[in-house]
């Protein structure tokens, strides 16, 4: 059994040097020893809790139990972009070192900074012309975020440059399934995104959502459960039913603040054919993805199908009418 969080490193074959500088950002829920063993670079989110001002710096400063207990006591969470201004200052000093360089960013469908790292690039390549920058919206939030980054920097130690690694991942990008739920509502009425009173009817009456995201990054509902154990075995069967069954390739268990359940799901994981000895990465939901979704969240990310083939009817017509139209 082997699990990146237990161990202070990942295998060498995850650590290897390349040519290429990868960075990321903290909304990727990275566990702290796997951030610093794969050696990419991490810009930090801003939030405040409590009126206080912090850096998203991977539980350095606080706990999650410290950050979650919080929440429970009712202080709130503001959560902002990061400004162009630092994405530029991050990419005009990748410029000046010269390493081509790319950037996975935090995806559209929930914050505007991928925008704003754009923006920062089209200067940075401007006043740098020669100089190779991409930068590329992730399109999965949380730890699926960390699964693809993994997988980035293995490619790069096996040689790949900054141009095929962003080609790459452009279609990886849609192979990694997300399932999450969440202990109650009050953190997404909070943060306007569900109606008040739908928060209190689904306290009451015991309802858990099954979350996951779209194409664009977007939340997503898939289903509403009676009671905490029928929300974990539904992430379960989306697990099953969608996993690409490969054991070189790790997944990812994300909690705030609910380590219990996710050691059910890993027990539960691990007991599927060929899951025993699956490498599982466990980690914390950051801030600024906690804000919104408040503390007993439960993830479960991997490598899987196609997100792009589970398209609904119109969806793929929509999809056939502008492939026609690029063809003419």
């Amino acid at each position: 059994m082997t699990s990146i969080g237990d161990h202070p490193a990942i295998p060498k074959a995850y650590r290897a040097r390349s040519n290429v500088h990868i960075i990321v950002d903290s909304c990727g829920d990275f566990e702290p020893s796997v951030a610093r063993a794969l050696g990419v670079e991490i810009i930090s989110f801003p939030y405040i809790i409590g009126g206080e001002a912090h850096y998203d710096d991977l539980w350095q400063s606080m706990t999650p139990q410290e950050f979650y207990g919080l929440m429970r006591e009712g202080m709130t969470v503001q959560t902002s972009a990061v400004p162009p201004g630092r994405y530029e200052e991050v990419f005009e000093r990748a410029a000046k070192d010269g390493t081509p360089t790319l950037y996975l960013g935090f995806t559209g469908g929930l914050s505007s900074s991928i925008y704003a790292a754009e923006q920062a690039a089209e200067v940075v390549r401007d006043r740098h012309p020669g100089f190779e920058l991409y930068v590329l919206d992730n399109l999965c939030p949380s730890a699926a975020a960390e699964l693809l980054a993994i997988e980035t920097v293995h490619l790069a130690g096996n040689g790949f440059t900054a141009e095929e690694l962003c080609a790459w991942a452009k279609d990886a990008r849609y192979f990694l399934p997300g399932f999450f739920t969440l202990d109650n509502f009050d953190a997404l009425a909070a943060g306007g995104r569900i109606p008040p009173i739908a928060a209190q009817v689904g306290g009451k009456l015991d309802v858990k959502p099954e979350l996951s995201y779209d194409l664009n990054g977007s939340l997503t509902l898939k289903g509403m459960c009676r009671g905490r154990k029928k929300a974990l075995r539904a992430i379960l069967n989306e697990f099953k039913e969608h996993y690409a069954h490969d054991a070189s390739l790790p997944l990812g268990i994300v909690t705030a603040d609910a380590e219990k359940d996710g050691d059910w799901l890993e027990a539960a994981i691990r007991k599927e054919p060929g899951c025993q000895d699956l490498l599982i990465i466990r980690s914390s939901v950051s801030p600024v993805i906690g804000g919104h979704v408040g503390p007993g969240m439960v993830a479960l990310v991997f490598w899987g199908d196609d997100r792009r083939e589970q398209l609904s009817l119109t969806d793929r017509l929509a999809r056939r009418v502008r492939s026609g139209r690029q063809e003419r």
